[in-house]
């Protein structure tokens, strides 16, 4: 279950007052963290673990250093891969510093232009 570890900003909350959110629990994970760390951190936890609790270290591989790639368009830089149902999820930090999961069949190296 790739996206189950989202970083949110309660109403009213100020630049360190970001959270993880845990879909699968329904509940709070860490607290008190800027923009970017809480994206990291989630980013992080979900090469840790699925819907179920900890993934299979099969399903993890990670890519260092992390390499361009593009979709119809440069994307950002992979830096890991999680297999889920049988197929292969690229995470890719996008440009701006957020994390987007490409599936295997979407993705290809950036050319160099």
């Amino acid at each position: 279950m790739v996206g189950r570890f989202n970083p949110r900003l309660p109403d009213g909350g100020g630049d360190h007052d970001w959270l993880i959110w845990d879909n699968a629990s329904n509940g709070q994970r860490g607290s008190g963290l800027t923009k970017d760390q809480a994206a990291q951190e989630a980013a992080d936890l979900e090469l840790q673990y699925d819907a179920h609790g900890y993934r299979d270290k099969t399903t993890v591989c990670t890519v260092d250093p992390p390499v361009p790639v593009e979709v119809f368009q440069p994307a950002g830089h992979l830096d890991a891969w999680v297999r889920e149902n049988g197929e292969w999820i690229g995470r890719v930090r996008r440009h701006d510093g957020e994390y987007t999961w490409i599936p295997h069949t979407d993705l290809r190296p950036a050319e160099n232009k």
